[in-house]
């Protein structure tokens, strides 16, 4: 190997040498001022376990108004889009003959029926013999039969409301000739609405009637709709390996629509937790620690490694099964330039659901 003979390259060798073989002093000294951080204080907050699914709407009662005869439509009592009761008459196919023939059979039961009321008295006393109060009471039995029927053939020819809600796009107008089945209208109930969805069948043990559950949608923008768990099929789906559960949304409103696709949070094993920010979590060989800051006797603050275990997680926030007590300092910005037994100045307290951006704003005002 050549010989070193430059005394100038010399000299930056044996430089380089010392340099590297002095004690680092310098970043010693450094690493014991005391580093700003933001913390959090741990609290208890209300906690569930959430299930995430899509869901469509269905009307709570839903029905087709069809015709039952061939005839013509003579007159329309609803418009489009209408609510309507129950009993209401939505459309007519009588006409005057059907209602005379109609009044006819009412004043003929009535007349039979007083006939029998008169004759069972005398009857009793012994003023008519039994085969002339058979006789009316026959009458009346007949008159009550040609009534009824006169009474259904003129009910086939009304289209009435079997509950109340809310009437579709009409499908027929006057004059029109309509035939069994002929759909006239579409008819919704939907003072509330159900929500069908599915969620994956690992979840079966936890889902039960009653469960409140959130459901939102891209048509309404931020709102939610509060509903609960009414039902869940007897069945699993054996190619999804879903079963579809029913919620029950109040729907006073008359904002929701059957069809819609919602976004839904089924809510369950609802609990008080112990929560701090997802920012104040460390991981390190799959296990999870957070730095604690503790007051020194003389009045500082240190910082305190601390393993803990976490459960579940919501937008932001987790929730600490152990390792951690309500009202601890942990640091959720600066984990990275702490150490364990490290001195710390508070630069700012982070509040729930306060972002960092929003920390330094109030700083800075």
């Amino acid at each position: 190997m050549r010989a070193c003979n430059e005394p100038g390259l010399w000299r930056r060798r044996v430089a380089a040498l010392l340099l590297f073989s002095l004690p680092f002093a310098g970043q010693q000294a450094w690493g014991q001022q005391p580093v700003q951080v933001i913390v959090e204080q741990a609290r208890l907050d209300r906690f569930e376990d959430q299930v995430e699914a899509l869901g469509t709407l269905i009307a709570n009662e839903s029905v087709d108004l069809t015709a039952k005869v061939t005839e013509r439509i003579l007159a329309i009592n609803f418009e489009s889009g209408q609510e309507v009761e129950e009993g209401d008459v939505l459309a007519e196919m009588t006409s005057d003959e059907q209602s005379a023939l109609l009044e006819e059979a009412r004043s003929t039961m009535a007349e039979a029926r007083d006939q029998y009321e008169r004759v069972r008295p005398l009857a009793d006393r012994g003023f008519a013999t039994g085969t002339q109060l058979d006789e009316r009471r026959r009458e009346y039995e007949t008159a009550q039969a040609r009534y009824r029927a006169v009474q259904t053939r003129l009910d086939d020819r009304l289209v009435i409301a079997p509950f109340s809600g809310v009437v579709g796009l009409r499908n027929i107008s006057i004059g029109a000739l309509v035939e069994p089945g002929t759909v006239i209208a579409r008819l919704n109930d939907i003072s509330q609405v159900k929500l069908d969805f599915a969620v994956p069948a690992t979840f079966l043990t936890s889902v039960r009637p009653g469960l409140p559950i959130r459901a939102s949608s891209a048509a309404f923008g931020d709102r939610v709709f509060e509903g609960e768990v009414t039902s869940i099929d007897n069945a699993i789906d054996p190619v999804t390996r879903s079963i579809l559960v029913r919620a029950i949304i109040p729907n006073p409103d008359l904002l929701l629509r059957p069809g819609l696709l919602m976004t839904v949070e089924l809510i369950k094993d609802p609990r008080e937790a112990l929560i701090i920010s997802e920012e104040a979590l460390v991981r390190r060989a799959g296990e999870g620690y957070v730095f604690v800051v503790t007051a020194d006797p003389d009045g500082g603050e240190t910082v305190e490694q601390r393993r803990v275990t976490v459960g579940s997680r919501r937008t932001g926030e987790i929730e600490v099964l152990d390792g951690l007590s309500e009202g601890e300092f942990v640091i959720t910005h600066g984990t990275n330039k702490v150490r364990p037994g490290q001195k710390v100045t508070i630069s700012a307290e982070q509040q729930p659901g306060q972002g960092i951006s929003s920390i330094i704003r109030q700083k800075g005002s």
